[in-house]
């Protein structure tokens, strides 16, 4: 009797037990991984306040330095309240090839125990916070000491909205560039081309400072720009080794690429500099160290030592030139450089990864089934797609916010300094 009912009992249990085996395990925690990351959102939060914040400040006249500082302080917060509220999940929620959704508006579902990946969905969610925080930041250069506190508010929270939120979301949110296969390991579009070319089209419509290029504008302290830029060089490693999202090899390499890019870009711009100039400058050669890091920014997670040491010299060498051709040629009063040394570098930086990926040239691979050639017009259709999308984007939120309010300060004011101007405060004392 009991076999019987063994017999009628067991093809039932292991119907139901089949699916069940089959089912696929829900992501597990990973205590390494979690940790690197933690350290990495700290790195790149790093990266914008105190590194580009002093970077920055040294950069302009004395009369304008708080201005600066309060700008990139009050972006942080600013960047973050979108973040909450609907930033993350138009970024990163389940969408269509443009945009996600809103299933994450105000961290919904973003919880103690959420997983993603391997880490706590709130590391990931603050790790990419960090990156959208440094972005709008960076274009702060290409219209400083000239512009009207609430207008960069305002455009750079439209601009975080139209065009941050979007690109972030075509290529690490599941969007169509990502499933065309483009690389961009940490930011090469996302952030570089971005907010290069958003700095120009600012420069380009809110006009060149007062007296450019006539009268010599020189950065007022570079010790606080050289104390900034050892900042970045540092956080830079949470920038692309974290864009691992795990503490393995791949990390690790993207540390080691960066750190020779970055200092393959400074040895270039030092010595063109020391050959053009008979005199290597502190400026140069850290504005050299933010061109290479910018330009393997993209490639970080592809290529192998060697690639990464071509890649920083090649940075170094454009970017030098493209800040003589702008400044000197085009009398484009992009003040602290934004576009020739994140916009060019990482436009060169993307198309370079296709060919520093191939394990011929010491990188770690194709993706399968691409050669260099499809790989490199991959990379070039993401790279125009998102300098055209920024380019427009931009003109046109200029053009709104100076509706709302003037973009410019006025002539008098501007020779005053926005510091007393526009925070009735001054940077100094003596």
């Amino acid at each position: 009797m009991k076999a019987r009912l063994l017999k009628a009992v067991l093809p039932v249990l292991l119907l139901i037990a089949a699916p069940l085996a089959g089912a696929a395990e829900p992501p597990k925690l990973d205590a390494a991984n979690t940790a690197w990351m933690i350290t990495a959102s700290v790195l790149v939060l790093f990266m914008t306040l105190p590194g580009l914040t002093l970077f920055y400040a040294g950069l302009v006249r004395a009369k304008n330095v708080l201005s600066v500082l309060m700008q990139c302080f009050a972006l942080c917060c600013i960047v973050t309240l979108v973040w909450v509220a609907f930033g993350y999940s138009i970024a990163f929620a389940e969408g269509n090839g443009f945009l996600g959704g809103l299933s994450k508006a105000w961290l919904r579902g973003v919880e103690i125990d959420s997983v993603s990946g391997s880490v706590p969905e709130t590391v990931f969610a603050m790790f990419q916070l960090t990156f959208a925080i440094i972005t709008p930041a960076l274009i702060i250069g290409g219209f400083a000491e000239r512009t009207r506190f609430a207008a960069m508010l305002l455009f750079s929270t439209l601009w975080l909205v139209v065009v941050y939120l979007p690109v972030t979301h075509w290529v690490w949110g599941g969007g169509w560039l990502a499933a065309m296969g483009f690389r961009d390991f940490a930011g090469g579009a996302v952030v570089h081309v971005n907010a290069g070319v958003a700095a120009l089209v600012t420069a380009l419509v809110i006009g060149n400072r007062s007296g450019f290029p006539g009268t010599a504008m020189p950065p007022h302290n570079l010790t606080m720009t050289v104390t900034g830029a050892s900042l970045l060089w540092v956080g830079w490693f949470g920038f692309n080794a974290g864009s691992a999202l795990a503490a393995n090899g791949a990390a690790g390499m993207a540390m080691l690429v960066t750190h020779i890019g970055a200092a393959a870009g400074a040895t270039a711009w030092m010595t063109l500099e020391w050959l053009r100039f008979g005199k290597p400058s502190v400026l140069g050669i850290v504005t050299g160290m933010v061109a290479g890091l910018g330009t393997i920014t993209p490639a970080s997670g592809y290529v192998g030592p060697m690639g990464a040491l071509i890649i920083g010299l090649v940075a170094g060498l454009i970017c030098f030139f493209a800040t003589q051709f702008i400044k000197r040629r085009l009398k484009i009063d992009d003040s602290l450089d934004v576009f020739p040394v994140h916009g060019v570098g990482g436009f060169t930086g993307l198309l370079l990864t296709a060919v520093f990926s191939a394990t011929a040239l010491d990188g770690l691979g194709l993706p399968e089934g691409t050669t260099m050639a499809s790989q490199l017009l991959v990379q070039l259709i993401g790279a125009v797609a998102t300098a055209v999308w920024c380019g427009v984007a931009t003109f046109v939120i200029l053009k709104l916010v100076n509706v709302v309010t003037p973009l410019r300060v006025s002539p008098e004011q501007e020779n005053e300094g926005l510091d007393l101007v526009l925070h009735e405060e001054r940077g100094y004392s003596l």
